[in-house]
């Protein structure tokens, strides 16, 4: 068992706030069983709502919850969206003590509906798989996060092998079964081709045009595609930053698949020997880092920037009035760029970092700082 303490504070510092509690994140991401830890010092209720027998008990769903106390659990309530209406009407009520945790796996129509309904009375609370401030800063154990991904039973798998399989068929499952729960009526093949396509453009700027000559696809449904795997959580869209600068700068988002663990599988990656010779392996170090980042500190603000005349940065980070920028680069011994003094000049940064697989930190100018991934997430405080 991997201990989750920072989250599990966040959801009773939540509970303690608000009525009703919203834990999102993707499937097999943990949220079941971080729920069921919150709750096993307090009188609770659980109810699955994928469980024919759990939502037979919630036929009249405001007269049985209006009934409990404590804390009532309620998973995978985008099964059941007609129940937001009911929260809203107990979160209301003067009388009786219950405080709702509802657990979900889709974020966008889910965050859109308990808004919508539940305004005011919500709070929310992301989840993702592990991250380094939970599995370890050795180097093996980042390492290994690295390569199988932060999905639990992917990191936590006996072998490679085990874990690859675990992958592969999370993969099966969220296309055959979980996208259609969702209401996503696209064929298994053609969603698994495009995920696949986004693998190999992992990290580069969204090109929908390119994509949709590729799979003889509008560029309307190209973007309708990423949408739906960024409001399950599968990838993000990292938001170009933009200032009048007097150069051409680009204003699309760059594509990251989230977990680097399902990237590696749809690249056909099996272990760290593969990923080594692997074009991708840049890259892949590069979504490695500012996942990491992400999800270990109060980042907010985040963006990369790029030009067209060749100045860039993979991560720039808007805190308390200063500019971080970082760049990731997968060598033991990296170097200043051109690049690196055409950001630090045009975006007027506070501080550049190059975060490498390396352990020990160093300068390379006195505003160019190079940091290994645990070493920048203290800097940066996580």
């Amino acid at each position: 068992m991997v201990p989750r303490t920072r989250y599990e504070t966040r959801i009773r510092t939540a509970l303690r706030r608000s009525k009703i509690v919203a834990l999102l994140g993707p499937r097999q991401c943990g949220k079941t069983t971080l729920a069921q830890r919150v709750a096993s010092d307090i009188d609770s209720q659980y109810f699955d709502l994928e469980s024919p027998a759990d939502r037979a008990r919630l036929r009249n769903p405001e007269l049985y919850l209006g009934e409990l106390s404590g804390l009532i659990v309620l998973d995978e309530i985008q099964t059941m969206p007609e129940l937001f209406p009911v929260l809203r009407v107990l979160a209301d009520r003067s009388v009786g003590n219950g405080r709702f945790l509802i657990l979900g796996s889709a974020s966008g129509r889910l965050v859109h509906d308990a808004s919508e309904s539940l305004a005011g009375r919500i709070e929310f609370v992301d989840l993702q798989g592990f991250a380094i401030n939970e599995t370890g800063t050795e180097r093996d154990s980042m390492r290994a996060l690295w390569i199988r991904g932060g999905f639990p039973r992917a990191f936590l798998a006996e072998s490679e092998e085990d874990s690859l399989a675990w992958r592969e068929g999370f993969i099966r499952t969220f296309l055959q079964r979980d996208l259609p729960q969702f209401g996503v009526n696209v064929p298994e093949s053609t969603m698994r081709r495009f995920w696949t396509m986004l693998a190999h453009s992992h990290g580069q700027v969204l090109n929908s045009s390119r994509l949709a000559a590729s799979m003889g696809l509008s560029d309307k449904t190209i973007r309708s595609y990423v949408d739906i795997l960024g409001d399950t959580y599968m990838v993000r869209q990292l938001q170009p930053w933009y200032e009048n600068l007097g150069k051409r700068q680009v204003k699309s988002p760059k594509i990251y698949l989230t977990d680097t663990g399902l990237l590696h599988r749809l690249l056909g990656v099996d272990d760290y020997d593969s990923l080594l010779g692997h074009p991708q392996i840049g890259v892949s170090w590069e979504s490695f880092v500012i996942e990491q980042i992400l999800r270990n500190t109060a980042a907010s603000d985040a963006y990369f920037w790029s030009t067209y005349s060749g100045g860039e940065i993979d991560l720039l980070l808007v805190r308390g009035g200063q500019r971080i920028g970082i760049e990731c680069k997968y060598t033991e011994s990296p170097a200043t760029t051109k690049s690196m003094h055409v950001v630090l000049a045009d975006l007027q940064l506070d501080a550049l970092y190059v975060a490498y697989p390396g352990i020990e930190p160093y300068p390379l100018t006195d505003r160019i700082l190079v940091r290994s991934v645990p070493d920048l997430l203290a800097e940066l405080g996580s």
